[in-house]
């Protein structure tokens, strides 16, 4: 049998339901801290949130990677830097074996241009009177056809009357695959101007010593080809140099005027200095492959011709955002930084020589630039890997506010409904109490 109650009582009871359900879906939005729960409370905002959550956790998922690409490129840059002071090491040595002198120099010395009967004329050293004297013939008359020279006197330098006035000297020097070649003046030509000119060359010094002889000592290690010649005009004459000269050679300026071009060869004697750090060099030769082959990270090494791919987004196909960074082989022999032995550099000819000392010196600056340009690629692409991962971190992070600015409750304006709807209840709680007074009232009336 139903209980009928009155109006009142049923409208308070009602009112009072209303609130405590609504204080119920409050208090389930303060625990939860959302207030979008189910696609039942909002659909669209549910769904939307619920994508844009999903993408955030896909790139924080792709961080991971986008780190330890970053780290392989840092792994390989720091490899560089190893290398590049490596190298710098390899240049000091050989500025030490270029700071010793060369003992394997091909060297000769000439006849003796001064006598000493001329130093008690003249008053002067033999290595004065010898770079003072004239090449060509000052009587005009040539040697080779009546073996007239002229001594110096008190008033005069003297000459070595090697080829008449009128005629044109000249001098070729060919060490290796270098040739320098000059020709004079002559009537007007001395001793020290032919020296001065072979110091010119580059692959030949020259001096006059105190007995008055020619030296001529070669830069490097290899034969050096030497000749004077004479002629009509300079053709004739550089001609006749290359060929040696043959009656018109002078040779060394020897007094006899009859020898043919010279050859200075090397001494075969090797500087102990530089041949000692012959090892050292090799050693941080080797040090370069064995830093390179260390300069990797999770098994991936730049430094010894990998390859990494860094993903920037979780798209596939030709929407997929990444980056792929080809290494490059770094080795010794790759940088062009070859093995020393004792008496050879393989790759720059002699190491006791001092030329090819000035070929490594260039090899190790090339090998320098060459490590300068790949560490600059690396840098460019670190910098962008760098960016991106600023930039995946940020977004994911806009992304879950997105997703939470559409579901999260506000606990303040929770809070302030829910005391609210307590005081509702309390108010409907004491309708509903003085409902049911105003029923009980009638049976006053028994």
């Amino acid at each position: 049998m139903a209980t009928a109650i009155s109006n009142g009582v049923r409208s308070s009871l009602a009112s009072l339901q209303t609130i405590t359900s609504q204080a119920a879906a409050v208090q389930n939005r303060l625990a939860t801290g959302k207030k979008v729960n189910t696609a039942v409370d909002n659909p669209v905002n549910f769904f939307t949130a619920q994508s844009l959550n999903s993408r955030s956790d896909s790139l924080k998922g792709l961080l991971d990677g986008i780190s330890n690409g970053i780290q392989t490129v840092q792994a390989a840059s720091k490899g560089i830097d190893g290398i590049t002071k490596l190298v710098g090491s390899l240049q000091s040595t050989v500025k030490q074996a270029q700071a010793d002198a060369a003992q394997n120099r091909p060297t000769k010395a000439g006849a003796a241009l001064a006598t000493a009967a001329e130093a008690a004329v003249t008053s002067k050293s033999l290595k004065d009177i010898a770079l003072d004297k004239n090449i060509g013939d000052t009587a005009g008359v040539d040697v080779l056809d009546d073996g007239i020279k002229n001594a110096a006197t008190a008033s005069s330098a003297g000459d070595l009357g090697v080829i008449e006035a009128s005629d044109t000297l000249a001098l070729s020097i060919t060490a290796g695959a270098t040739t320098y070649e000059a020709t004079f003046d002559t009537a007007n030509t001395t001793v020290r101007d032919v020296v001065n000119e072979i110091n010119k060359s580059g692959i030949a010094t020259a001096f006059v010593d105190e007995k008055g002889q020619l030296n001529v000592k070669g830069t490097g290690s290899e034969t050096v080809k030497f000749g004077f010649g004479a002629g009509v005009d300079a053709a004739a004459a550089t001609t006749s140099a290359q060929a040696g000269g043959a009656n018109t050679a002078i040779g060394f300026l020897a007094a006899d005027a009859v020898t043919a071009t010279s050859e200075l060869t090397s001494s075969n004697v090797t500087s102990a200095v530089r041949s000692n750090l012959i090892q050292q060099y090799n050693d941080l030769r080797t040090q370069i492959d064995e830093l390179a082959k260390d300069a990797g990270f999770n098994g991936v090494n730049l430094l010894g011709g990998d390859k990494v791919s860094i993903q920037f987004n979780e798209k596939t196909g030709k929407n997929q955002s990444k980056l792929d960074i080809q290494g490059s082989t770094i080795s010794s022999d790759n940088l062009g930084i070859t093995q020393a032995t004792n008496t050879q550099l393989t790759g720059f000819s002699n190491f006791q020589n001092d030329s090819d000392l000035t070929k490594a010196t260039e090899a190790l600056t090339g090998a320098l630039t060459s490590l300068k340009s790949l560490s600059s690629s690396l840098g460019a692409n670190l910098s962008v890997a760098q960016t991106r991962q600023d930039f995946t971190k940020d977004l994911a992070d806009v992304l879950s506010t997105g997703a939470s600015n559409l579901v999260n409750a506000d606990a303040n304006e929770e809070a302030a409904n829910l005391l609210s709807l307590q005081t509702r209840q309390q108010l409907s709680q004491t309708a509903l109490s003085l409902s049911s007074q105003s029923d009980q009232a009638v049976l006053r009336l028994f």
